[in-house]
């Protein structure tokens, strides 16, 4: 089965379609219940069955995978592969088939490298408009930013890939303070303005290149062609989902959130759910339910804060302990479609342990899912896998 011909959608796709084709969305009252909307969530976002084997396929699928948390981010890529190492992962990076910058809400992502400038030219005003008085508190304004941008493209046209440290170095000899968060935001800005991007790791430190020199060049899309594209891509990945869904992930106004899809026309489904119209994009078999199946999704999975509204896969309890402050969002263990609880990891030479932390005592099958999945990240790391705490909880 190749990957573009893999299709996960709903068992009432047909009626959906048949709705649509009358001019609206579907009713509620077919008896859908939450796990049906988790199970469809899960097939759509390739967690749960996949056939891509390729991250740039993963990336481009899901149109963004946030990223601020790297090691996570290429673990929410390596899990919705057939079968893939981290090292394959971050290579993708390498090889400039992804690119790692700050396309969504200000915030970073992975986006496959055909999609970085119609992304950023797309959602990057909007950002940097709200951000302006930041900039001003900061004291970088027009003429100030003027001049980090020539010292950071004339640091990064002298050879690259070039670390953070040296083009904060570069700012500080062009007379342009890189202290108080001065360097990062500048470097940001750049990133916004379609200048630079992250380039591939130097050790452990990340480094920046020139998103022209980086990439071949790729298609422009109009303003109209890319709401739709962007619309299609989420609600096709993401769905079923919600407008208020798409506002949150793509940083949108909801005016233009609702014109996205209304450009995206027949490529988009729609019903009604509970209260709310959700839409979602494709057509084939009908996904299989989730049972016990257990996974380990990464911090800032977009299972989790790809939504608006997570009440279908976490109670609010839950997401205290999911959320605990300060932007920070934990791994998550997914059980049954829902978030069952947070996990950790530590490397050791023995391998790599796991801490998981159930909201709840877990059933025996669970627990057992819990390990298949602890497996399954350790072999992604290519590491054993030990567990320094049961994942059932009594």
């Amino acid at each position: 089965m190749t990957s573009s011909s893999f299709r996960c959608p709903s068992s009432s796709t047909r009626r959906g379609r048949r709705d649509n084709a009358r001019g609206g969305a579907r009713k509620g009252g077919d008896g859908l219940r939450p796990s049906d909307l988790v199970n469809r969530r899960l097939c759509a976002q390739r967690i749960s069955a996949t056939a891509f084997t390729r991250p740039a396929d993963v990336v481009a699928w899901l149109g963004a995978v946030q990223a601020q948390d790297f090691l996570g981010a290429l673990w929410a890529v390596g899990l919705r592969l057939t079968d893939a190492r981290e090292r394959e992962v971050e290579r993708a990076l390498a090889d400039r088939s992804v690119v790692r910058t700050w396309p969504l809400r200000g915030t970073l992502h992975l986006v496959a490298a055909a999609d970085v400038r119609w992304i950023v030219e797309l959602l990057a005003p909007r950002v940097v408009a709200a951000a302006a008085g930041r900039f001003r508190a900061l004291g970088l304004d027009d003429e100030t930013m003027a001049r980090a941008r020539r010292a950071v493209v004339r640091r990064l046209q002298s050879g690259g890939p070039v670390t953070r440290r040296s083009l904060y170095d570069a700012l500080e000899r062009a007379g342009v303070a890189s202290s108080g968060q001065r360097g990062i935001h500048v470097l940001w800005r750049l990133a916004h303005e379609g200048v630079l991007c992250f380039g591939p790791r130097e050790g452990k430190q990340q480094t920046f290149v020139l998103l022209d020199a980086w990439l071949p060049p790729s298609t422009r899309l109009r303003r109209d062609e890319a709401l739709a594209e962007l619309a299609r891509r989420y609600f096709t990945s993401h769905g079923p989902a919600t407008l208020a869904d798409f506002a949150w992930w793509s940083g949108l106004k909801a005016a233009d959130a609702r014109l996205a899809v209304h450009l995206a026309g027949e490529r988009l489904e729609q019903e009604r759910i509970g209260e709310s119209v959700h839409w979602w994009g494709g057509a084939g078999d009908r996904p299989s339910r989730t049972g016990s199946r257990a996974y380990l999704l990464p911090a800032f999975d977009e299972f989790v804060v790809g939504y608006a509204d997570r009440a279908a896969i976490v109670d609010r309890a839950g997401m205290r302990r999911v959320n605990t402050g300060g932007g920070i969002l934990n791994p998550t263990i997914v059980a049954g479609g829902r978030v069952v609880g947070t996990w950790k990891r530590r490397i050791t030479r023995a391998g790599v342990v796991f801490s998981p932390a159930p909201f709840v005592a877990l059933r025996e099958p669970e627990s057992r899912a819990v390990a298949t999945a602890m497996k399954r990240y350790a072999r992604f790391l290519e590491l054993e896998a030990r567990a320094n705490a049961s994942p059932a909880r009594g």
